[in-house]
């Protein structure tokens, strides 16, 4: 089976093909930081207008790049001609409900043509799953850390559709408390990653920030407070050049060790051999550092997928998707997104073609 997957959840563009049996084919993601930079942040209604301007040349390229031109008019095509997939599985949320809709109703529009399924994909389900797509894959159960710009949670993958939240942020994310103390030692957005590179001429010990949540049990994340603590360390003062790398430093490390503490409180919890790191806060190298040792040190193998699988992709959504087309699963005709979307409501792949994913708000 030959399913196309699209993603544009936020503020990248992306298209990719997944073969099953064989992997990915052939995948695209156009990111638009230069476009939301000016901003300082994600303009909801830019990223949307950008997705429907770049989205359909990326599936044709992707199909090019795979060896499956589509016709690109009526008649370009023998007639009976194979269509060129299979199934097309598209992000249905949770994010930007505008930018959903675009990649939605393109993916919608697509299937109908071709006359092939489509079905709707859940935008973490699609992270949790994206080490099944690299060699060497892990076996179900895993425990999975999941740390992005809108997320930050543990969970307990036992298979595909079956994931239990074992904590998950009270408030901001990771990855945002990043991009916002970037922010504030004027290093742009976004800045998660322009912070970590500043923190390696960062001098230890300098500033020392909370580990929130910490001192108390449970698995919960709160990276608020943490931002506030930089906040105050920065505020009224001129630093120089060392000074910022010596609080970016000090930022990346309590967030570190709040990540790390957490990931093995959560294998006390609930015992797997090994642990999944996802989202984009996964390619820090600071973090990959410290949970391999930790993991290593009780036995647990630690799994990264590639750089550009840890950041928003389409592979992931082309993989999720195939695994729910493969079983049966088929979205209904309505063209459904949803900004919010709990993790807890998804079910496993339905076996009954008849069945309609839970795209419904």
């Amino acid at each position: 089976m030959r399913v196309l997957g699209i993603e544009t959840s936020c503020d990248e563009t992306a298209v990719a093909l997944y073969v099953g049996g064989q992997g990915l084919a052939a995948q695209c993601i156009y990111t638009q930081t230069d476009l939301h930079e000016v901003w300082g942040g994600v303009v909801p209604e830019l990223a949307s207008r950008d997705h429907v301007q770049r989205l359909a040349p990326m599936i044709l390229k992707v199909l090019a790049d795979a060896g499956l031109p589509l016709a690109r008019r009526p008649g370009a095509a023998p007639a009976g001609a194979a269509a060129p997939v299979d199934g097309v599985a598209y992000t249905a949320g949770p994010g930007l409900v505008g930018a959903l809709l675009v990649g939605a109703g393109v993916a919608r529009s697509l299937a109908y043509a071709l006359g092939v399924p489509a079905v709707g994909v859940h935008h973490l389900e699609g992270h949790l799953l994206a080490p099944q797509l690299e060699a060497g894959a892990p076996a179900f159960p895993y425990l999975a850390l999941l740390a992005s710009g809108g997320h930050t949670m543990l969970v307990d993958v036992q298979a595909v559709g079956r994931y239990v939240v074992l904590g998950e942020t009270l408030d901001d994310a990771a990855g945002e408390a990043f991009d916002k103390t970037a922010q504030l030692l004027g290093l742009g957005y976004p800045g998660g990653a322009r912070l970590a590179r500043l923190a390696e001429s960062g001098r230890a010990g300098v500033y020392e920030f909370p580990r929130p949540m910490l001192d108390r049990p449970g698995l919960a994340f709160s990276f608020s407070g943490l931002k506030t603590a930089a906040l105050l360390a920065i505020r009224g003062r001129t630093l120089d050049a060392q000074a910022r790398a010596d609080v970016a430093r000090g930022f990346e490390e309590a967030i570190v060790a709040t990540l790390v503490a957490k990931t093995l409180r959560a294998l006390e919890a609930v015992p797997r051999a090994v642990v999944v790191v996802a989202g984009g806060v996964g390619a820090n190298a600071r973090l990959r550092a410290h949970l391999a040792g930790a993991a290593a040190a009780r036995g647990v193998r630690v799994v990264y997928p590639r750089a550009e699988l840890c950041t928003d992709n389409a592979a992931m959504i082309a993989y999720a998707g195939h695994a729910r087309l493969a079983a049966g699963e088929r979205a209904g005709l309505p063209v459904l997104a949803r900004a919010r979307w709990p993790l807890e409501e998804l079910a496993p792949p339905a076996a009954d073609p008849a069945t309609t994913h839970r795209t419904t708000p």
